[in-house]
């Protein structure tokens, strides 16, 4: 019988501590697996419509924040960094490192719903929602409804993408809210001494569900930001 048997953190199910790590990476990889199956539809479908038209999509796209997207994609990316470094601070039973990288990435996930929060906001501000009576705001600069009749465009195609905006990126909120609140109980876990080094597995699983919420902003970010970048009245 391995040493790995008489571990605290062993649950009475499993041999020992490599079934029980394996189990649990298995677990989350099967998760994972029915969420990419969830956004490949969502992806799927977009990809269906924006070949269809075309035009619409990419003009509707030029009103989206490029600026906004671009820093929230640096907060993501930087996140991942941040947990994996956590991981590695686990494994090594570096107690404080685990704090600190943990709360790093929640800190980064936090800044992009916080920027995402303003960026929601302005939208609103300006208009540009897929609803009948914020389409037809007038007193902007660049109303989109008035400046899609005037390019001979289909107002309904343009309204079409903004609900594929506010969908995609409304479902890949509540997956960053989830995580965060994972992050959090990781948080207490490693304050409770909770996470030995022979269960840094703990953190793995948790960071995969977070690189896969950062994966798919890298593709949410291009498909709904830069279809229409090169249209002059973009942000």
């Amino acid at each position: 019988m391995s040493a790995s048997t008489h571990s605290p953190v062993l649950k009475h199910h499993f041999g020992d501590l490599n079934q029980q790590h394996a189990s649990e990476r298995l677990g989350m990889w099967m998760f994972l697996a029915t969420e990419v199956l969830f956004f490949g539809g969502l992806f799927g479908a977009y990809a269906c419509y924006r070949l269809w038209y075309a035009a619409e999509f990419e003009f509707a796209s030029s009103f989206m924040n490029v600026k906004f997207a671009s820093i929230n994609t640096v907060f993501l990316v930087t996140s991942s960094l941040t947990m994996t470094l956590a991981i590695r601070c686990a494994k090594i039973g570096d107690k404080a490192g685990l704090y600190r990288n943990l709360l790093l990435t929640f800190a980064l996930g936090s800044a992009f719903m916080v920027l995402k929060g303003f960026e929601y906001a302005e939208d609103f501000h300006e208009g540009i929602l897929p609803g009948a009576s914020s389409f037809g705001v007038t007193d902007l600069k660049h109303n989109i409804k008035t400046d899609a009749e005037h390019a001979g465009l289909d107002t309904g195609k343009v309204r079409l993408f903004l609900c594929f905006y506010y969908i995609m990126t409304g479902i890949h909120g509540v997956h960053i809210i989830i995580g965060l609140g994972c992050i959090l109980w990781l948080v207490q876990q490693t304050y409770a001494n909770q996470i030995p080094p022979e269960n840094y597995s703990t953190v793995e699983v948790v960071s995969l569900y977070w690189h896969l919420v950062d994966a798919i902003w890298l593709f949410l970010m291009p498909m709904l930001y830069l279809a229409g970048a090169h249209i002059p009245h973009a942000h």
